[in-house]
């Protein structure tokens, strides 16, 4: 095969060494055509993935449903009217909307974001008080510092206890002080401190001074009954959250007696819409680093194709020499493509083992950080095969113009230039 043939190989390693110089500068586009079009790729990469790092923990068909105060009067009720879900709200909507994966109820002690006063041994936070149920932690995941998190048990039993944040651990306990077993008060109510947690640097939904009991102990301890204060839900990932979402809202306000158009009554917030947002940024970002970056390289390959012209005038005697001696038009644009391949796939190479260094470099700076999105910032294999079989056929393109003018040569011109 004239691929393994020895002589070709020499030839083409004794032309592009003939001038070393010339030859480096060549390549030198192409180096960093590929370094521009690994570094876009991968940083766009590393910030998509920076992305997913920020939101892990909270589930990205997710939708939030809360009552509010009604807009249009209604089968003899006034606007005005406050809609108060209650607990078996969640069973309904459960049974009849079989798209939805997770529904928790929630309620707050004081109005939503309000807080309440917390005390512990003369120590006051003014925290946000949760009831919740465990399934909470499958919709906003908790980064659990210490402890754990509620679970069936204290649901069942309607137990004491409680999961409180970092920041309200600062305010009601000692540096480096135990607070697992301890217990804190509120509203007169001693609840014993189970987990600690932190928050997750993403979309921050209850903050990190917040205290959670179960459901069911909220009921109890503070009189609420059977009322609901909003849900979080969990929609399978095959199914648009818009459609689970007015679903829900055509069952509520069948339920609650509110105005077919009413769009006040029921609050609602699709997490999703965030999700898929960023999902479209980071393609859109990935796609647009990887037209700059081919452009480049395309850039960086004619500069190959230039030389190789001048480097064709150069041997227009070895050329007619060949021809003379029996050397076909195909074997001498072969040469010529095989030579524009060589240089381009070199540079390549060398181009992307510089900017994998590069990214390596990066990442080890910002890739552990929690604030800064950037994790990872590597090309992924499907991204380098495919820039690496560009950068192939457009220098065998780009190489078939210096080889066709290589072919027009006739030899014996060729043999009487000087």
């Amino acid at each position: 095969m004239w691929l393994f043939d020895k002589d070709l190989w020499i030839e083409i390693f004794h032309t592009l060494s003939k001038n070393m110089f010339r030859t480096f500068l060549t390549m030198l586009g192409v180096i960093f055509a590929m370094i521009i079009l690994v570094l876009l790729l991968g940083s766009a990469n590393g910030m998509s993935n920076g992305f997913n790092k920020l939101f892990a923990g909270t589930a990205s068909n997710s939708l939030f449903v809360w009552g509010q105060s009604t807009s249009e009067p209604y089968k003899g009720f006034e606007r005005g009217r406050r809609i108060q879900y209650k607990l078996e709200d969640a069973d309904i909507l459960k049974k009849q909307i079989p798209e939805i994966e997770v529904l928790a109820p929630r309620i707050e002690l004081a109005s939503h974001r309000g807080t309440v006063s917390v005390y512990r041994n003369g120590q006051t936070s003014g925290s946000a008080v949760y009831g919740d149920y465990p399934e909470i932690d499958n919709i906003t995941k908790k980064k659990l510092v210490e402890g754990r998190f509620l679970n069936e048990t204290d649901i069942q039993d309607s137990k004491k206890v409680c999961v409180i944040g970092e920041e309200t651990y600062k305010l009601l306990f000692e540096k480096g002080e135990k607070a697992i077993g301890e217990e804190i008060r509120i509203n007169g109510v001693y609840f014993t401190v189970v987990g600690i947690y932190k928050p997750n640097n993403n979309i921050n939904i209850d903050g990190e001074n917040a205290v959670f009991i179960p459901f069911s102990t909220f009921q109890v301890a503070f009189n609420s009954g059977d009322r609901m204060g909003w849900m979080a839900i969990a929609v399978e990932e095959s199914t648009p959250v818009k459609f689970v979402e007015s679903q829900i809202k055509s069952i509520l306000k069948a339920k609650y007696d509110i105005h077919p158009d009413d769009e006040r009554a029921i609050g609602s917030f699709d997490m999703s819409e965030i999700f898929n947002s960023i999902t479209a940024f980071t393609t859109v970002l990935k796609g647009f680093s990887f037209f700059v970056g081919i452009f480049t390289l395309l850039a960086g390959v004619i500069a190959i194709s230039n030389i190789l012209l001048i480097t064709v005038k150069e041997r227009t005697q070895e050329i007619g020499v060949r021809r003379a001696l029996g050397a076909t038009p195909v074997i001498v644009k072969r040469q010529i493509v095989v030579e524009a391949i060589v240089l381009t796939a070199f540079a390549g190479l060398v181009g992307f083992a510089i900017s994998v260094g590069i990214l390596s470099l990066l990442d080890a700076m910002f890739g552990s950080g929690d604030d800064f999105p950037f994790v990872k910032p590597m090309i992924s294999i499907p991204q380098f095969i495919i820039s690496f079989v560009l950068m192939v056929g457009l220098s065998v393109l780009i190489g078939l113009l210096p080889a066709n003018r290589a072919v027009k040569i006739k030899p014996i011109d060729a043999l009487r230039e000087e």
